[in-house]
């Protein structure tokens, strides 16, 4: 039976409450909204900044009807590290790369609109969405799991500051009852804190020497005498960023989808697709001509209103504002920053799981018959291609790789087997 929304879109919580329930969506988006900067060498306080101001171009284009919030793409971190490569370190290829599959994203907004989704529909079905959302999830695992410390030669300490943020997370949201059992994954980071700071994880050298108030640090296609600047750029190495274009609206799909089934609502068809589409391309486009990563509809945040029941557009409208605000602020994002990966891994560990169990839940609620030859076939190949490595090097700069490869092996399997085959689809018991 469905679990009922504790706060449904509309609802707007007191504010005391909404404040820490608003806190806690920027505690789930942060760790992996600045991994993404920190592996590329950008700027962390531009991400968060980014972050926030693209969910609120989300929320604008969405009439502020669906409870999503933005943050760093990880799906383009192979691309736009290449592009950056082969420049020296220039970001110019790069960061027009994103602008361009920002407007990839409105152009297929456009196309929806024109001749609707039928086509998607059929492109991107349950068998294909399901297993795609899995692969997602625990694509992440890997992540999850080093952070936490589950590794050969592992320090102890780490795996106890992740057990105890595991296990104060999952503990609270199973047996809390009122105000406690909504914010359970602050609570777990907080736990998993205070305990990293007296095993001594924490380091707070970096807090000491930052500034308490301090701007993005942007770049700019065009001079001013604040910010770095770059240049637009067309060449190969930009160009080899687009494709991913195709990986990242499925996500996006697959993310709304699950979204719906959390919140009761089809989101795909109110507020509809062609904006949901729009909010997210805009966003990625803005924050590429900030000198920020690509955004993308973030399942840690989806987690937590899996978790939590609370899918207010309201909460996730403050944390947007309040990351946007707490960007500026030096000491804040350098003490973020002393969070310890083991907090990060043990938090992680249940919002990653939830992901994956959500994309089961998408076939299951759409009754799926895994006794089909066709859909064991293509549930199958898309979660060995996505989770095992697989890699399809098309050019030198273009790469199709797990989620990429996986969501094209599905679609592709799902156009060419045929729906039935023999005695009913040739059921497989």
């Amino acid at each position: 039976m469905e679990q009922k929304l504790l706060l449904d879109v509309h609802d707007k919580p007191e504010w005391k409450l909404g404040l820490i329930l608003s806190i806690q969506h920027i505690f789930a988006m942060f760790g992996a909204t600045i991994l993404v900067p920190l592996l590329l060498n950008m700027s962390v306080s531009v991400a968060l900044f980014c972050s926030g101001l693209g969910t609120l171009i989300y929320i604008i284009a969405t009439k502020a009807k669906v409870p999503v919030y933005l943050g760093s793409s990880f799906a383009y971190i192979s691309a736009v590290g290449f592009a950056i490569q082969q420049k020296n370190g220039d970001i110019s290829a790069a960061q027009t790369g994103i602008i361009i599959v920002g407007l990839i994203y409105v152009l297929v907004a456009a196309l929806v609109k024109l001749v609707g989704t039928q086509w998607i529909d059929k492109l991107l079905p349950p068998i294909v969405i399901g297993p795609m959302i899995m692969v997602i999830g625990l694509g992440l695992a890997n992540s999850a799991v080093k952070n936490a410390g589950l590794v050969a030669n592992a320090d102890l300490r780490q795996i106890f500051v992740a057990l105890v943020t595991f296990l104060v997370t999952a503990y609270i949201n199973t047996t809390a009852k009122g105000f406690f059992k909504i914010i359970p994954f602050l609570l777990g980071i907080l736990a998993g804190y205070i305990v990293a700071i007296f095993v001594g994880l924490v380091d707070f050298t970096p807090v000491t020497q930052a500034n308490w108030l301090q701007l993005p640090n942007f770049s700019l296609p065009f001079d001013t005498p604040w910010f770095s600047t770059y240049t637009f750029d067309l060449g190969p190495e930009a160009m080899a960023i687009l494709p991913l274009a195709i990986v990242t609206i499925s996500e996006h799909i697959g993310d709304h989808t699950v979204l719906s089934e959390i919140c009761g609502r089809q989101f795909l068809k109110e507020p509809g697709l062609k904006r949901t589409l729009i909010g997210d391309g805009v966003a990625t486009a803005v924050s590429a001509f900030l000198g920020g990563p690509a955004n993308t509809t973030y399942g840690e945040n989806t987690g937590v209103i899996g978790m939590t029941r609370i899918a207010s557009v309201s909460i996730i409208r403050n944390a947007a504002i309040i990351a946007m605000i707490l960007s500026t602020l030096g000491k804040f994002t350098a003490l973020i920053s002393t969070i310890p990966q083991a907090v990060i891994g043990g938090m992680s560990i249940i919002l990653y799981g939830v992901i994956a169990s959500n994309g089961l839940k998408v076939m299951i609620e759409a009754k799926v018959d895994l006794r089909l030859a066709k859909n064991l076939i293509i549930a199958s190949a898309m979660l060995v291609i996505g989770l095992g490595g697989a890699i399809l090097q098309i050019t030198p700069e273009l790469t199709l790789s797990g989620t990429a490869l996986s969501a094209l092996v599905g679609i592709i399997l799902n156009l060419i087997l045929p729906a039935k085959s023999g005695e009913e689809g040739k059921e497989v018991l």
